[in-house]
């Protein structure tokens, strides 16, 4: 027999009552976050970590229902070491660098996400989203007891908002009645239905693709190996396809394409998705059904993700296919992104400028999301006979001729978007530099023996200079090597290509801000000042 068990959420913020909700007068806070999902907390985090004071307003108390985002990228737990959560999200997460695609039940080709060495993160772990989320909530509260500058508010429903010159007015509705506050600048992280966009009157333009997604997280004891295996029309779901993954506590993430036609409350059924899932695994697996759900997805964006003092950020601002896992790994860079921005704007060290690269940025990051995932959706779910032949086709080579083996496109996965042509780049001053550490590249790790280089990068900007002599700057960290402190040469490849030495400077959020040949302070500091936006306020 086959047990069914749903998960709780994880009530890490309960409702409290606080003074604020009584004060005369609306309180003024330099940030206020609405929503604490992935991209909230993680944004609530890192500006707590630079001092600058948040609030969360979320109108749940906790870690939400499902498993939901599962694949978290190399560039996430980055970020996540940075913030102080990394480890955690890696010890308990599942590791995987491998996927195998399979056409009916045999495997036509397989890939490595990560064929180099000298990275401290894998190319992905496997991490139900509420871990994820509780483990941000509980560095903040680890910070918290340190200082950090962040308060989070369960069970806070924001019902309006008012923009003025100089801050946003907002009405809050709590268990005990509605209140009012204000913030020099909200950032809304509150998901792909986002009240906020829809009480702004904001659109949210894109394409719905014509199908459906099933979703079973099973619990079960099985040595298969920690891969990501994707099917094209497999003996249990045919003319369809099928995806597996392994999930932390012995919980197996299957997804099964439906078809557009279909009746939802009867797929949903408890004894046809248990039927589904013995099919896939073998009638006599004992396996209990964790969590069901049914998807349509859709790719959306706004226009704009700054209006005014409002930001946008993660699904609320744009909305991709799961396939590829750039929904929720997207948005933490949205926030990694916006977080160092608004703290040098709020701490004068930056105009009010600065901000509006954040729309220029993460709208080319999401407008290269948004075109992975829907190639991926068109091959996934051929819009045309041309489509399903061009599809079919390349099945038909890939398992003999390498070069089919790019085209076979079951989810570009997560990668970090390059912000070429972003008014914060410096115009590229090392000649014939490596392609990848160019302006707007995020940094490559590299081995150093006893730590790794993204480790020695600070939370603010940071000066790498690699095999010549380099100076302090103000406002900027230095990092000095020598192409001999990383014996396999990567430090080289990655960085110094053809050239003997060069300079970086890195900016907080680890893209790569400019490079030059070799250190010139007034240089250096003119750099700084254009990657700020152009100055102090």
């Amino acid at each position: 027999m086959v047990a069914v068990r749903y998960q709780t959420a994880f009530r890490l913020y309960p409702y409290q009552k606080v003074p604020a909700q009584e004060a005369a007068a609306p309180l003024r806070h330099p940030v206020v976050i609405v929503g604490g999902g992935p991209v909230g907390m993680a944004l609530a985090l890192d500006l707590g970590n630079r001092g600058t004071p948040c609030l969360v307003l979320d109108d749940h108390d906790g870690v939400g229902l499902g498993s939901r985002a599962i694949c978290f990228a190399k560039r996430t737990l980055e970020i996540c070491d940075r913030l102080g959560c990394g480890e955690r999200m890696v010890d308990k997460g599942v590791v995987w660098n491998v996927g195998r695609v399979y056409r009916d039940d045999r495997e036509i080709y397989a890939f490595d996400l990560l064929p180099e060495t000298g990275h401290k993160r894998p190319a992905f772990i496997n991490l139900q989203q509420p871990y994820f989320e509780q483990f941000l909530v509980e560095e903040i509260r680890r910070k918290q007891a340190v200082g950090a500058p962040v308060e989070i508010r369960g069970r806070n429903a924001v019902t309006g908002l008012e923009q003025h010159a100089d801050h946003v007015a907002v009405s809050v509705d709590t268990p005990d009645g509605p209140y009012r506050l204000e913030a020099d600048y909200l950032v809304a992280c509150d998901g792909a239905n986002s009240p906020i966009r829809t009480m702004m009157g904001l659109d949210f333009g894109g394409r719905v693709f014509e199908d459906n997604f099933l979703i079973a997280d099973i619990r079960m004891d099985a040595d298969h190996p920690v891969e990501r295996r994707f099917w094209f029309d497999p003996p249990f779901n045919r003319g369809e396809t099928a995806l597996m993954h392994k999930q932390p506590d012995d919980v197996w993430r299957l997804d099964f394409q439906l078809g557009w036609d279909i009746d939802r409350k009867a797929e949903m059924a408890t004894d046809k998705v248990c039927a589904r899932v013995a099919a896939t695994i073998g009638a006599d697996v004992p396996f209990d059904l964790v969590w069901s759900s049914i998807y349509t997805f859709r790719c959306c964006t706004m226009d704009r993700y700054r209006h005014g003092r409002v930001f946008f950020a993660g699904d609320s601002a744009h909305q991709v296919s799961p396939f590829g896992a750039r929904g929720a790994n997207g948005g933490v860079q949205d926030a990694d992104n916006l977080g160092w921005k608004l703290s040098a704007v709020l701490s004068g060290a930056a105009s009010e400028s600065l901000l509006d690269s954040y729309h220029d940025e993460r709208k080319q990051a999401a407008m290269e999301n948004i075109a992975n995932s829907s190639r991926a959706a068109d091959f996934l779910t051929p819009r045309t006979p041309a489509h399903a032949l061009f599809r079919d086709a390349v099945l038909d080579l890939v398992e003999r001729y390498d070069f089919a083996r790019p085209m076979v496109n079951s989810g570009r996965l997560s990668t970090p978007c390059t912000y070429d042509g972003s008014a914060l780049n410096i115009p590229d001053g090392l000649p014939n530099g490596p392609s990848r550490s160019r302006p707007g590249s995020p940094a490559s790790d590299v081995s150093l023996g006893d730590s790794h280089l993204l480790e020695r990068f600070g939370s603010d900007f940071t000066l790498l200079a690699i095999g010549g002599p380099a100076a302090p700057v103000d406002g900027c960290k230095l990092v000095a090597l020598s192409p001999a402190d990383d014996e396999s040469g990567a430090l080289a490849d990655r960085y110094l290509g053809d050239a003997g030495a060069a300079v970086y400077l890195i900016r907080p959020d680890h893209h790569i801000a400019a490079r030059w040949p070799a250190f010139d302070a007034k240089t250096v500091t003119t750099a700084i000042r254009a990657a700020l936006g152009g100055g102090g306020a």
